[in-house]
């Protein structure tokens, strides 16, 4: 009896198992190239957003240095028009003619004329003696008085009386003590009065815009120049000037149309 041998090797298997194998891995290659081209358009997303962003801050860069350079611009023109009405301010000044001065220098003394040497001259300073119904020559007398007595360091350059009257205390080549930070660099004066609210009357106040006017000339200053002492630490000086602002401004546009007119 002869038997009948199968042969079951890989060879004899049936083909649907074979294409089964390799349809896997073609999937399997499929889904790599997949994995591939979505990584390699993940990729293309980032670096097109990265170069927007770049994009973007170049261009934010840009504008914010227009916006700076305008902005630097429009600075630099505002100072050259101060710099320029400056420049008219003191060429007008020019013709204006020095009031009637009578010196009466005080005596050399550490107290109120120490005799130092003035430097560059900033700002003129306007200033009250706080001493309501004194006059310019009694307020000279007091600052002439402290070289006696030491009782404290204080002068100005020139004071007013509440007549009109105008006293010249210390040279215009020396130091005065009226401002503390600022002696060094500037002229000051004081003016008498004679009601308690340290108002001028008319004929100080006229007064002290011809001298004002014939300092600023002197000294290549313009009316912005000038000062209360209040501008310089705070304290209430000139009280009038200090409580009533406007009349402070007034005063400034007084001083400008003096000048104005002196030219005609």
């Amino acid at each position: 009896m002869e038997l009948e041998i199968i042969d079951i090797s890989d060879n004899n298997r049936p083909s649907g198992n074979r294409k089964t194998v390799q349809q896997q891995k073609r999937e399997r290659a499929r889904r790599i190239q997949q994995r591939k081209r979505r990584r390699r358009k993940i990729l293309m997303i980032k670096l097109a957003i990265l170069f927007c962003m770049m994009l973007l801050i170049i261009l934010f860069c840009v504008i914010l240095y227009q916006l700076l350079t305008k902005l630097g611009n429009g600075r630099e023109e505002k100072a050259a028009e101060r710099d320029f009405e400056r420049l008219e301010e003191v060429i007008e000044i020019n013709d204006v003619v020095r009031p009637a001065i009578r010196e009466d220098f005080l005596t050399e003394n550490p107290y109120s004329r120490p005799g130092e040497k003035l430097g560059t001259v900033n700002n003129i300073f306007v200033h009250y003696t706080a001493n309501p119904g004194t006059s310019a020559a009694q307020n000279r007398s007091y600052f002439e008085n402290l070289g006696l007595t030491g009782e404290t360091s204080a002068s100005a350059h020139f004071v007013i009386g509440y007549d009109g009257e105008i006293i010249q205390c210390i040279p215009l080549d020396e130091i005065a003590y009226a401002v503390q930070k600022r002696n060094y660099d500037s002229i000051s004066i004081e003016c008498c009065y004679l009601e308690k609210d340290g108002k001028f009357t008319d004929a100080t106040y006229n007064s002290l815009i011809q001298l004002s006017a014939w300092l600023l000339k002197e000294y290549n200053l313009s009316v912005s120049d000038m000062r209360r002492h209040y501008d310089e630490g705070g304290k209430k000086c000139p009280l009038y000037y200090v409580e009533h602002e406007d009349a402070w401004e007034q005063f400034l546009a007084d001083l400008k149309q003096y000048i104005a007119d002196s030219q005609v």
